[in-house]
């Protein structure tokens, strides 16, 4: 028999850090075009996993010597390659069962709709000019998600200030993925819990002030009222990619200045090679905070800041 039990214990060991399941109900309200109920209209239940970052990844970022490591391990061997693999294998184990499932990692771009926020007009709306519903019942094709909220959903955490998903065991330390089963799961509860205090680490460590102080999004998921950071997603691009002169030191000409100095020196692994800025804000001040709290499962033997942060002159 297919359990929510069995699910979890095979899901982390095939390599997954954190599995949690959510009934779809819990989309109800979300935009059509974002709804994942369209995606798979018998399924019952969003199983939600969550693949850890190595703190060590930003090590280098943090001292100024080494960047590969956090595009490389981090964003892109996970997305592209980890990620697939569990999904591979844990939808296999559904599907043996006599149920079907649906695997979506965190490297799927090809959506209808924009899912940043930076435009408010077409966030979350159709755009005519990519797809086009197949009838007047249904979304246009390919319906978009968002990894965090379906995390929400399936009880592994919260949405902290800066948007980022965070958890108990990681904080915001990890990426998420995603199976979609009509198999009937026993669900998790909603995150109870209070990782966020609202401190503004993030909003002060961020190198390109893309997270405002007073400005926030509020929505209702699961019932439940949800509130981060109106983020200045054109701001957060450019800072992700290097755009802080302060904090990129592969900017070296005039004209590497502009384009970031990223492209040929920071060659791609696994596709990618652009998280440059080493998400200061959203991921290491927050990171930081939420250890010195003792807040996080995750223990390590030291700090991870040690020496003050670097900035170029």
């Amino acid at each position: 028999m297919l359990t929510s039990a069995k699910i979890k214990k095979y899901a982390r060991s095939c390599g997954a850090d954190l599995v949690g399941i959510g009934s779809m109900d819990r989309f109800e309200g979300a935009p059509k075009q974002m709804d994942l109920r369209y995606v798979f209209p018998d399924a019952k239940s969003i199983i939600a996993m969550g693949f850890r970052h190595f703190r060590g990844l930003f090590r280098g970022i943090e001292e100024g010597t080494f960047w590969t490591a956090y595009s490389a391990m981090g964003y892109a061997g996970i997305n592209y390659i980890y990620q697939p693999l569990v999904l591979w294998k844990v939808g296999k184990m559904i599907e043996d069962e006599g149920y079907e499932a649906i695997g979506l990692p965190n490297n799927f771009s090809m959506s209808n709709c924009n899912l940043s926020g930076q435009d408010k007009t077409r966030t979350s709306k159709m755009n005519p000019r990519i797809s086009s519903p197949v009838s007047p019942d249904k979304p246009a094709p390919n319906v978009a998600w968002h990894m965090r909220l379906a995390a929400f959903c399936a009880g592994l955490g919260e949405i902290g200030y800066s948007k980022m998903f965070l958890s108990p065991e990681f904080g915001p330390r990890q990426r998420i993925a995603i199976l979609l089963t009509d198999a009937p799961l026993k669900p998790d509860p909603l995150f109870a819990g209070k990782l966020c205090d609202k401190c503004k680490s993030c909003v002060n460590e961020c190198t390109v002030n893309a997270i405002p102080a007073d400005k926030t999004i509020k929505i209702t998921v699961a019932g439940r009222k949800i509130e981060w950071a109106d983020i200045d997603m054109a701001k957060c691009a450019k800072g992700f990619c290097g755009g802080s002169p302060k904090a990129n030191p592969f900017m070296v000409t005039d004209k590497e200045k502009e384009d970031f100095g990223y492209n040929y020196k920071c060659p791609s692994m696994y596709f990618y090679a652009r998280a440059l800025e080493g998400a200061s804000g959203c991921i290491r001040a927050c990171m930081i905070h939420l250890e010195e709290q003792g807040k996080l499962k995750n223990k390590f033997k030291g700090p991870f800041r040690k020496r003050k942060p670097w900035v170029l002159k």
